[in-house]
């Protein structure tokens, strides 16, 4: 069964996170990914499939090693959707924190 990958899943992920930023800097390969978490190299290689299925982290061959790096296009997308749900609840914290300035309580 082939199943699709939601990006949103991808990022729920606090380990798919850490490899996000990880590969934000520099490209890396899975080798040197894996060295940075406490977990089997296996598990590290199924995150990294996951990213790339969502390509959330692109693939490069450079002779034997596969270097991964991020999508900034991808993660761009990802911050466009985001925007407006910000945007809703800072004007919303604001007008919370407006409110709360003038509040005087009752004696």
């Amino acid at each position: 069964m082939n199943l699709r990958r939601d990006v949103f899943q991808a990022i729920a992920d606090p380990t798919r996170r850490a490899i996000l930023l990880l590969v934000s800097s520099q490209s890396m390969t899975a080798g040197a990914i894996a060295s940075n978490f406490d977990t089997a190299r296996p598990t590290v290689s199924k995150h990294l499939q996951i990213l790339t299925e969502c390509e959330l982290l692109r693939q490069e061959q450079n002779g034997r090693e596969i270097h991964y790096h991020l999508n900034p296009k991808k993660m761009k997308e990802i911050a466009e959707f985001i925007e407006p749900f910000r945007k809703m609840w800072d004007d919303r914290f604001n007008k919370l924190e407006d409110i709360m300035k003038n509040y005087k309580p009752k004696k």
